[in-house]
């Protein structure tokens, strides 16, 4: 049993960045919300390293150099968010590819773990859950500064639809 499709958490990831997007354009002020998941200070350096890690593992899937995180601004909405659909491009380039591609193996640097060695769907599923991962915190972070963000973040709620008959 196929439980979700590359497709399927890719269009979830979409979705939920979409929604935190719209947010940020309207409480820019929660950018600045002191943060300190994944050694940042601020919100928006939480926002940077979820949508550096989506660029850097997008890259590697597609066997390019990555980007030095210097690179990566975070000083607005905008501009954090077009890493994020900089990175979307290249999943897309290739989220059709066969079988025989995602099997292959590949290895991975990591700044925590060393070389990472895994089949590339691993990495795929990685990065699209670490970011829906740090979103859910993120929801939390920003109610517990008096902002709830109201956004439907279960995959159940994004209403898939329904097969035509």
């Amino acid at each position: 049993m196929v439980a979700l499709t590359g497709e399927e958490l890719l269009a979830w990831v979409e979705y939920t960045t979409e929604g935190w997007k719209k947010f940020f354009l309207a409480h820019p002020e929660a950018l600045s919300f002191p943060c300190d998941v994944r050694e940042t200070s601020s919100v928006a350096e939480l926002l940077r390293h979820v949508v550096y890690v989506e660029l850097r593992f997008a890259q590697r899937l597609h066997d390019l150099a990555e980007s030095p995180i210097e690179e990566v601004g975070y000083d607005s909405v905008e501009t954090i968010f077009a890493t994020h659909d900089r990175a979307m491009r290249l999943l897309q380039e290739m989220i059709g590819r066969d079988d025989a591609f995602w099997e292959s193996w590949m290895e991975f640097p990591s700044r925590m773990m060393g070389l990472i060695r895994a089949p590339r769907r691993t990495f795929l599923v990685h990065l699209l859950m670490h970011s829906i991962r740090h979103y859910a915190q993120l929801a939390t972070l920003v109610r517990h500064h008096g902002i709830p963000s109201e956004l439907h973040l279960d995959y159940l709620l994004m209403r898939p639809k329904e097969p035509v008959a």
